[in-house]
């Protein structure tokens, strides 16, 4: 299999990414690769936010036809692309639903690589402000060089701070993390 673009080997590694690199190649050759990547987004949200929605993509028992009725239905309904509403239909055919979430990811990272953009993960215990999010994005882009695509979540846990991941690189400047150091350094 070609590997589009120059993408990286571990992008498209694994069946989800197989598919991932499909949809892709699909995408360009129809020019498409906009709307795809805007209704991955939105299935991305929807798998979040719908306990229904996460739960019919998880089930291993819902036959091949319901699962692909349901997943035309999902696709109307959240105004999908036809391409995106077409590889639903194939994923639920071939079972492949579950790994949805996973395919979402790698097309994203196989969309960022196709622009020369870099995607940072970046993790904080509250949602991040426009301004934040512009003044985040302009210190990754100056530290990389590269446009930087900023995908944020949200846990509590961490406290304050932020956790970034940039490719292989992680900077965990949560309080969670400072507050493990400094514990471990009053033990010793």
């Amino acid at each position: 299999m070609e590997n589009s673009g120059g993408i990286q080997g571990n992008i498209t590694a694994g069946l989800a990414g197989r598919y991932a690199v499909a949809l892709f190649d699909l995408a360009r050759e129809s020019g498409q690769i906009d709307a795809v990547a805007k209704s991955l987004a939105t299935l991305r949200s929807g798998l979040t936010e719908s306990t229904d929605l996460a739960a019919l993509v998880a089930s291993p028992v819902v036959s091949r036809g319901d699962a692909a009725n349901a997943v035309g239905a999902v696709a109307k309904a959240m105004k999908l692309d036809s391409l995106t509403g077409k590889f639903l239909g194939v994923l639920a055919e071939n079972r492949r639903l579950a790994d949805l979430p996973k395919m979402i990811d790698a097309f994203a990272a196989i969309v960022a690589d196709h622009r020369g953009e870099v995607t940072a993960k970046v993790t904080s215990a509250h949602p991040l402000s426009a301004d934040q999010l512009k003044a985040l994005t302009a210190n990754l882009k100056s530290r990389v060089g590269r446009d930087v695509t900023v995908a944020t979540t949200v846990d509590p846990a961490i406290l304050g701070g932020l956790v970034v991941q940039l490719g292989s690189q992680l900077i965990d400047g949560s309080i969670r993390t400072r507050l493990n150091s400094f514990a471990q350094a009053m033990k010793g």
